[in-house]
């Protein structure tokens, strides 16, 4: 629904919300995002202003709609309304929903190209926003698509559909990298062939069980594919913490420089080694600390396994 309270005097339409909610998902139970930030509702933290999000908080439909139209008309419409004068409503909801998920509506260079009336760079400039991580996300990818359509065409293409959401029957490649993802966890078992079943199903399930915060329903939300994320970087970070401990160790044993002395002082290569070691292992224990609960759960999982 449109807020005309919108300090900016423009706010989203009731389609353009639809399409907002479909991109970004909606979890009425708090999480915490691949950063570790703890999130609820269309993707709000407490960046957004409206909320603070933590362990155990729960929200009802009707609130998250409300939390998140106050977080348009602070937030996110007044800028678009600026960077876009004179929009068409479908144009001023592309803009919102890329404003949402980027924040960087000011400085982009695809709405200068609108302004001026470019309508292929402003194509090629919101393909160009497709990175997180320094990675290009398919996800993005598609949804810098479906925001040029409505930007440039009026064309909305939610049809009820959910793209933050990968569930039964759903196939294609972001189905084929959860299963990679569920294979590494070790609660998948075949090859990723891209078509979400009963076994991808089962798979989401035993993981959602073994988060006290998520919803165990088979569905990989936002909330549940986060998790699957940082587990997943959990246990990449402390193998990587680990192996450069043992990287350090092994120099010590196997390098042996550092010349002897006559007073039985240690060598300063010595100290060096140790001082990389020390410094490995407070690392170590702050990784395993930060991700605590991932890790934990993991564990939980795997033994559920055997």
């Amino acid at each position: 629904m449109s807020n005309p309270a919108s300090p900016a005097g423009r706010a989203i339409s009731a389609a353009g919300l639809e399409q907002l909610i479909a991109e970004e998902g909606e979890v009425l139970r708090a999480y915490r995002d691949i950063a570790g930030v703890w999130t609820i509702g269309v993707g709000l933290t407490a960046a957004s202003g409206v909320v603070t999000p933590k362990a155990g908080m729960t929200i009802t439909r009707a609130e998250s709609r409300a939390l998140l139209a106050e977080a348009l008309a602070r937030r996110y419409e007044p800028p678009v309304a600026a960077a876009m004068p004179g929009a068409a409503q479908h144009a001023f909801d592309g803009g919102v929903s890329f404003h949402f998920n980027t924040g960087a509506i000011g400085r982009a260079a695809w709405a200068a190209a609108w302004r001026r009336g470019d309508r292929n760079a402003v194509r090629t400039g919101l393909a160009a926003w497709n990175k997180a991580g320094g990675r290009v996300v398919e996800g993005l990818v598609r949804r810098r698509a479906r925001e040029a359509a409505l930007i440039l065409d009026g064309r909305r293409e939610t049809a009820g559909a959910s793209y933050a959401a990968l569930r039964r029957g759903y196939t294609g490649e972001a189905v084929r990298l959860l299963q990679r993802d569920l294979i590494r966890l070790g609660v998948l078992a075949g090859a990723a062939d891209g078509a979400f079943g009963p076994a991808t199903e089962a798979a989401v399930r035993a993981v959602q069980a073994s988060h006290p915060q998520l919803v165990v329903d088979g569905i990989a939300g936002p909330g549940t594919l986060a998790q699957i994320a940082r587990v997943l970087a959990a246990r990449a970070t402390v193998a990587s913490t680990a192996a450069g401990g043992a990287v350090a160790a092994g120099g010590v044993v196997v390098t042996g420089t550092g010349p002897a002395t006559e007073t039985g002082a240690v060598p300063a290569d010595a100290i060096v080694a140790f001082g990389i070691l020390a410094i490995c292992a407070t690392l170590l224990a702050i990784v395993l600390w930060r991700y605590r609960d991932e890790i934990r759960a993991y564990v939980t999982l795997k033994r559920r396994r055997r």
